[in-house]
């Protein structure tokens, strides 16, 4: 039988038998004992590897900045209904076009004069646009008018070929690059020394930096696209690196959009590059 012990009374023990207690690490020593072999470089992975849990449990890690879509504002686009639909005119095609052809997207934009007379009142435009498409529907035999947009000299802009301004219809405005491209036309002729409007101007960068931005395209740079007609300044097949805004004359055998327009366009590109917010 164990005796008791008197109340009161504490054992001692051993020196040789006290369990030894781990020692306190110093935060800031921390990170020295992650090379140090042994026993501590093992405790200090399990306390990394805590801490490492605990901040996983209570902190989000910062994510990468997405990069900015360099897309512009839709301009104010006239609809087609506006020059299409004029009472007392005969004018089928334009009210009553072909379905439309799209592409996939757009990656050029080319800029054209219509070589029509300079001194319209903007009130005209409407009626300057139905005598563009009925040449080139009737004389031309094309089956709608050739550009996707018109921009008269106030800086109006009107859609122009059938088929949406917001989707990436084929038109018939640079043979051999119609393809994946948009023509944009200028009410007017340009030649050298003819002052180009400065609302045309603004215009222009307007609807293009709109229309390129849905593809992330920089107005400044070069696209490669493919010839689709020999009759170009590049024989059927081949891949040309071309101005994202380009002159008409750029990929086809012609002065348009006119030596004064032309001389306008690196300024039409910073400027829709600006609406765009690359810079």
């Amino acid at each position: 039988m164990r005796a008791r012990r008197p109340r009161g009374t504490r054992i001692r023990r051993s020196r040789g038998t006290r369990r030894p207690r781990a020692p306190r690490i110093p935060g800031p020593l921390l990170p020295l004992l992650a090379c140090v072999p042994g026993l501590a470089a093992v405790l200090v992975l399990v306390l990394c590897a805590t801490g490492v849990e605990h901040a996983a449990a209570g902190t989000t890690p910062s994510a990468r900045p997405l990069p900015v879509p360099h897309t512009a504002a839709r301009p104010s686009i006239v609809p087609r209904a506006v020059w299409a639909e004029a009472s007392g005119e005969a004018n089928t095609v334009a009210r009553t076009p072909p379905p439309a052809r799209y592409d996939d997207k757009v990656l050029a934009v080319f800029v054209h004069h219509t070589d029509s007379p300079n001194g319209y009142d903007c009130a005209e435009s409407p009626r300057i646009i139905r005598y563009l498409a009925a040449g080139q529907t009737g004389a031309r035999d094309w089956d709608d008018i050739g550009y996707n947009f018109l921009v008269d000299r106030c800086g109006t802009i009107y859609e122009g070929r059938a088929g949406g301004v917001d989707r990436p219809v084929t038109g018939a405005h640079t043979q051999g690059f119609n393809h994946r491209t948009a023509g944009i036309a200028a009410l007017g002729t340009f030649t050298a020394g003819v002052p180009v409007p400065q609302p045309m101007i603004d215009a222009i960068a307007a609807l293009a930096a709109w229309k390129l931005g849905l593809a992330g395209i920089d107005p400044r740079t070069l696209v490669r696209l493919t010839s689709s007609n020999g009759l170009s300044r590049y024989a059927a097949g081949t891949t040309a690196d071309l101005p994202a805004l380009a002159g008409h004359g750029d990929a086809y055998m012609t002065t348009c959009p006119g030596a004064a327009l032309s001389a306008r366009l690196p300024e039409i590109r910073e400027r829709a590059a600006r609406l765009q917010g690359r810079f």
